[in-house]
């Protein structure tokens, strides 16, 4: 029997009964179906599917939409054809999609209409538009690209049809159970005709997700008989609570259907608003069957689950919780209401054996019992049909009293995982789950990776979490045993439970080696798309909680907020807490701070007052204590007369002489001609960090053997457009040699003088040159390489002494120096024409200076400090900048003019923007957590994302996406239409830009976390390097010929360390380190490397062969 035929029978018997509702919850009337409109449509789909497609044995259709009314038509409709079916969740990350549409070799995918655009934006490269619309089923077919098949897996496909392997390869990873596999006679092909029913995969939240592959013969016992033990009539109304990559979907939508019930389903956003949900459960719809996770239906909260959900009055006649561990005895007992009759059920089973594999109804005296003892377990039940279930201890040996691993199958519920093709009848799968059998009875323990050694004892942090929960002043919570080493429970408190009173209980009913190391309240708990504990999120919301202290005690006077205010300034800046009083003028960033620092007394700050401050971030950026100490008392004591005791500081604005305040200023040229009338060209090749580069040469990028290979380049009309930023993957040969044989003298006596720490490697890093610019240097360097006098090149960076210097690339010999009116992080950026350099300010003006002079040729003015470096358009010559003023502007540095300004609309604009020319974007990043995507010409916002965190790194693209990290830990990527392609996590807030190796697809960035990462393009791991400190540069990845011709990384941590990495592998090739912080990012030009310092200098140093590798 198969799951389309349960469910013709039923529409036999009540076509005209409802099948399915779908209600949007917005008011309008639910749209309603009958059996027969069910089947019907069905048929029409089947119709459609076996003219289009060419069926095979094993034939898979992918089905890319969202639940609604027509959902049971189309899972039917493919199901007849016959083929099995396999759900795309739109909602969930790219990559993981892709991975799966990839492994499973799908030849045709049904994209519901509504979602048509975001398909083909996200995986058009992957299937082709066929413009087959099936009339009134509102879907449309998809066939995969001949050119984006598998060949290897179609090439094995055909081997395995003429071998037919006795057992499958997988016997370690999927630990079958060796004695059923030797008595098993028969063997159960993945390819037989009409096997398989529906193709699911697993979270991959411990590695690759396991694609499962599910036969009829595995799920159909379990529909039938879970359809019996909850007696399910047509009068019943289930609900489908689990999305359809989750397999408990599947009993709910045929446990239904095969019953003449009604279906209901409702939008994924209601499912997230327990309000509303409750509303459309209990009262609009009256549900009698409801299977959830235990998780999912606490959201619901503890009043509304009793007044309600569980109440006397109630419409739900089963509850059948699932996927997780089910609640203790009071738990359950707090949670009905009296005289509630509601049947419970515990579930038990893993997606490898789909779906469930036991059930236990829980007597209906244990609920009017008076034992209230805080260990009362739910066993996991009895095996439902055709289920064999099994608990092993470690040898492998079945035990019948005491703790063991739990194995599940049976002679049919058998599921193909990845690439399983044969498996015997029988075969047993290994859970990870641990249970006690006692009396005959299984009681669940706990996960594998839940049970934890702690004080030398053992402990599963699941008995933790039971017994908080038995503790009624408890909502929910969950344990998290952080990176190994702390054990902290999360807590969703009910009414007003204290901290230290649940902590106080918790010692009281638990051995010493069981307490919490730590406790936290929080607001509700983090789900995943399944209903299930969201770990990674609790482990980032614990990151967060370690990044500021906590401050329990309520602020009740503007005294207190001023002195804790002093409290963290001194701290953040190291200075000796017995020290004066700050002076109220003084300023968090001009003190000693960092963007590191800042950061961490914008979370102090907020923690302290226990609430978001809007715009806090800019003013700590642009103000002094004292406008930051207004700021952050407006917020936490509004009804308060805000005044100091000195006067108000308003908030920082450029004036003229007059006194009035002007928001953009226009500045006559200092020298005696005017940028308009320059006259020459310099052809260069300008590189800066994160291996931005820019030619306006052809014959130097492609000279013979050493030519600069440039990327993605556009193919225009326009010679300069013809060029764009990209990565440096192989420096200029004939500079680089001619280089090594210049200045020999001063580059030796320079290594003499100085003790760079240098380490064994393949590489060796030596100084030199360096250059003292008088304070700290944080900006990143530009290097110029004009064609006609390559030995010329020149290096631009200034310092926070307000100086900006002009260094001889290979002599270290400053051409010019030019002192501005404040400090400068702001990296370099060079014109068009080679004859201007720019660059941003703290005191809000961008300057633009003749490169060989260092003459002020132009100022303009924004409304705030400059700390962002400029870009330059190729294709029109326009200089692009960002502003502590919110805005970013568009300047003609040629007319003298403002092209067009655009407030970013989330805060100040930090990092610098990247100018993308196909297509022609300017991607911006906020401290308000925004990427915004930007019409360079006409600068208008294009699309924008919100991150939701502070971005300080820039954002960095190449022809297909565009990545930006972010403080909240994660580098996302993005396409070029707004969509997010996938993000990937670490463990620390990212300050680090991108920096991508587009001939290589691969992006490198650093972390707070102490971590440098290598990614492909689809967001997965390839390798990463620990480093000594936090990572705030940006890497450099570059290929010399002079270097053994690898291609290499050059990153550095904000101790001064140095590494050279194999880019491949993240192999050490050499090390080094300079005597002071690096905040500044490297660039690489031939062998030469060169970084900005906070010992004040910048240095260059020569990257070379060690003479023992030469040797060897």
């Amino acid at each position: 029997m198969t799951l389309q035929q349960i469910v013709q029978t039923a529409a036999n018997l009540y076509p005209e009964r409802r099948a399915v509702c779908f209600d949007d919850c917005n008011n309008t009337v639910p749209a309603v179906y009958t059996y027969k409109t069910v089947i019907t449509l069905a048929t029409e789909l089947t119709d459609f599917l076996r003219g289009k497609c060419n069926p095979t044995a094993d034939f898979v259709i992918g089905l890319y939409c969202c639940p609604g009314i027509n959902l049971p038509s189309w899972i039917i409709g493919i199901l007849q054809v016959p083929a099995a079916y396999s759900p795309i969740d739109p909602d969930a990350l790219p990559t993981l999609s892709t991975y799966v549409m990839k492994k499973c070799n799908f030849k045709y995918v049904l994209v519901e209409k509504g979602k048509l655009d975001k398909f083909k934006v996200i995986f058009g490269h992957l299937f082709c538009h066929n413009f087959c619309e099936i009339q009134n089923v509102g879907l449309i077919l998809f066939e995969r690209n001949q050119s984006s098949i598998d060949v290897n897996l179609l090439i094995s496909h055909e081997k395995e049809q003429n071998e037919r392997p006795a057992v499958t390869s997988c016997w370690e990873e999927n630990t079958l159970d060796q004695n059923e596999t030797k008595q098993s006679k028969e063997l159960l092909d993945v390819r037989s005709q009409y096997l398989l029913a529906y193709v699911l995969h697993t979270s991959g939240t411990t590695g690759s997700p396991k694609i499962v592959r599910v036969p009829h013969r595995c799920i159909v016992p379990n529909i039938l008989h879970l359809q019996d033990l909850f007696q399910i009539t047509p009068d019943d109304v289930v609900f489908m609570a689990s999305p359809l990559t989750f397999d408990p979907s599947v009993v709910e939508l045929f446990v239904t259907l095969a019953s003449g019930a009604s279906l209901l389903i409702v939008p994924q956003l209601i499912k997230m608003m327990p309000q509303e949900l409750s509303e459309a459960l209990f009262q609009h719809h009256r549900v009698s069957v409801l299977q959830a996770t235990p998780t999912l239906l606490r959201r619901f909260g503890i009043q509304r689950i009793k007044s309600t959900v569980l109440s006397a009055s109630t419409s739900l006649r089963v509850l059948a919780l699932g996927g997780e561990a089910f609640p203790g005895l009071n738990v359950l007992r707090s949670w009905k209401g009296k005289g509630n009759k509601t049947q419970v059920f515990n579930l038990y089973g893993i997606t490898e054996v789909s779906c469930w594999a036991t059930c236990y109804k829980i007597p209906e005296a244990l609920f009017g019992s008076d034992d209230h003892r805080f260990d009362s377990p739910v066993p996991l039940g009895t095996p439902l049909s055709g289920t064999r279930v099994e608990v092993k201890n470690s040898s492998g040996s079945a035990i019948l009293d005491g703790e063991g691993q739990v194995f599940i199958g049976g002679e049919e519920r058998v599921c193909f995982l990845d690439g399983e093709v044969a498996l015997p009848g029988a075969t047993m799968r290994a859970t990870g789950d641990f249970v006690r059998v006692k009396d005959a009875e299984m009681f669940y323990l706990g996960r594998k990776d839940n049970q934890i050694k702690r004080h030398g004892k053992k402990l599963n942090i699941e008995y933790v979490q039971q017994l908080a929960e038995d503790i009624c002043q408890v909502e929910a919570c969950t344990g998290l045993w952080f990176q190994q080493e702390k054990l902290i429970l999360f807590v969703v408190p009910k009414g007003g439970l204290k901290r230290e009173a649940l902590f106080r209980k918790l010692q009281e009913c638990l051995p010493s080696y069981a307490v919490p190391d730590e406790l936290l309240l929080i607001d509700a708990l983090p789900l995943t798309s399944h209903g299930k504990i969201d770990v990674s999120e609790l482990s980032k919301i614990y990151s967060c909680h370690l990044n500021s202290r906590s401050h329990e005690s309520k602020l009740n006077k503007r005294e207190e907020l001023w002195e804790r205010l002093q409290w963290f300034w001194k701290s953040l800046l190291n200075l000796p807490d017995d020290s004066s009083i700050i002076a109220e003028d003084s300023r968090f960033l001009n003190s000693g701070g960092d963007s590191l620092k800042l950061l961490r007394l914008h979370e102090e700050i907020e923690n302290l007052v226990g609430r978001a401050i809007p715009g806090l971030l800019e003013v700590i950026l642009s103000s002094s204590i004292a406008e930051v100490y207004t700021h952050v008392l407006k917020t936490a004591f509004p009804s308060e007369e805000q005044e100091l005791s000195c006067n108000s500081f308003a908030k920082r604005k450029r004036r003229d002489s007059s006194g009035e305040e002007q928001s953009i200023k226009y500045v006559e040229p200092k020298g005696e001609c005017s940028l308009k009338c320059e006259a020459h060209t310099v052809r260069f090749v300008a590189i800066s960090r994160g291996n931005r580069l820019l030619s306006t040469d052809e014959h130097l990028k492609n000279q013979r053997g050493a030519g600069i290979q440039q990327s993605e380049l556009m193919h225009s009309s326009l010679a300069l457009s013809e060029h764009r930023e990209s990565e440096v993957l192989k420096s200029n040969e004939t500079i680089a040699s001619n280089a090594n044989t210049t200045e020999t003298d001063s580059v030796q006596q320079t290594h003499l003088k100085e003790n760079f720490g240098r380490t064994a490697g393949k590489l060796t890093l030596d100084v030199r040159w360096k250059s003292d610019l008088g304070k700290c240097v944080d900006a990143s360097p530009l290097v110029v390489i004009p064609v006609i006098d390559q030995l010329s090149a020149s290096v631009y960076i200034g310092s926070h002494s307000h100086a900006i210097q002009a260094i001889d690339l290979y002599s270290g010999k400053v051409k010019w120096e030019r002192c501005l009116a404040d400090r400068i992080e702001s990296s370099a950026c060079v014109s068009m024409c080679g004859n201007f350099i720019i660059v941003g300010c703290y005191n809000g003006l961008v300057y633009v200076l003749r490169s060989s002079s260092g003459e002020i040729q132009w100022e303009f003015v924004a409304e705030d400090a400059v700390k962002s470096s400029a870009v330059m358009d190729p294709s029109t010559g326009l200089v692009f900048v960002g502003s502590h003023d919110q805005h970013i502007y568009a300047l003609d540095i040629y007319k003298e003019e403002c092209v067009w300004k655009l407030h970013s609309g989330a805060g100040a604009v930090f990092s610098s923007p990247y100018l993308n020319l196909l297509p022609h974007h300017l991607y911006v990043a906020t401290l308000g957590g925004l990427l915004l995507a930007v019409n360079p010409v006409m600068g208008r916002p294009v699309w924008k994302s919100i991150c939701g965190k502070p971005i300080f790194s820039s954002p960095h693209c190449n022809k297909d996406c565009v990545c930006v990290g972010c403080v909240d830990g994660n580098l996302y990527c993005f396409s070029h239409f707004g969509e997010k392609v996938w993000q990937f996590s670490t463990n620390g807030p990212i300050f680090s830009s991108p920096c991508l190796s587009s001939s290589a697809g691969e992006v490198f960035f650093g972390s707070h976390d102490h971590f440098t990462y290598c990614c492909n393009m689809e967001g997965n791991l390839m390798w990463k390097f620990k480093t000594t400190s936090t990572v705030y540069a940006t890497p450099f990845v570059f290929h010399s010929c002079d270097l053994e011709n690898e291609t290499l990384l050059a990153i550095i941590s904000t101790d001064g360390r140095i590494w050279i990495l194999n880019a491949k592998t993240g192999m050490v090739e050499g090390s080094g380190k300079l005597p002071g912080e690096v905040f500044s990012s490297p660039v690489v030009w031939g062998t030469k490397l060169v970084v900005g310092c906070r010992n004040n200098y910048v240095y260059c140093l020569d990257l070379c062969i060690a003479k023992n590798s030469k040797t060897a």
